[in-house]
């Protein structure tokens, strides 16, 4: 699968970045990666460039709700875009436990999963995606 994976929009962190890199091209994935602190207009043009099989989002700050729920509206209101699966990693809140109104909203919102720091269930997530090879 390719992937794009991108930072959110206030998030300056590189290190879980370059960490879920490593991660999913572990598993087989092609990564496209957007760097740190996307602003949701960059991630739709990204995602309309490089035409991914999903978006992988990580936050790191504690603002993975807001700048979250902003990027998967920007992206859901894009027709090209309503069906690709999102995924939003990492701290929502600078609380740093989940809230599952939070989650409930990201997910009402367009986000297909909400996944915390759980890369068993990121790998799961993607696996249930992945085109499979039909043999000759």
């Amino acid at each position: 699968m390719k992937i794009l994976l991108s930072g959110t929009a206030s998030d300056s962190h590189t290190w879980n970045l370059v960490y879920l890199r490593l991660f999913l091209e572990e598993q087989g994935h092609e990564v496209v990666g957007l760097g740190p602190c996307v602003p949701a207009e960059l991630l739709v043009a990204g995602c309309l460039r490089h035409a991914p099989d999903a978006v992988v989002l990580s936050s790191v700050n504690g603002h993975g709700y807001r700048d979250g729920l902003a990027a998967v509206r920007r992206l859901r209101e894009v027709p090209a875009l309503t069906g690709l699966p999102v995924v939003l990693g990492g701290k929502l809140g600078v609380a740093g436990h989940r809230q599952e109104a939070d989650v409930a909203r990201l997910t009402e919102a367009g986000c297909d999963a909400v996944l915390g720091e759980d890369l068993d269930a990121l790998r799961e997530f993607l696996a249930v995606r992945a085109p499979r090879e039909v043999p000759a």
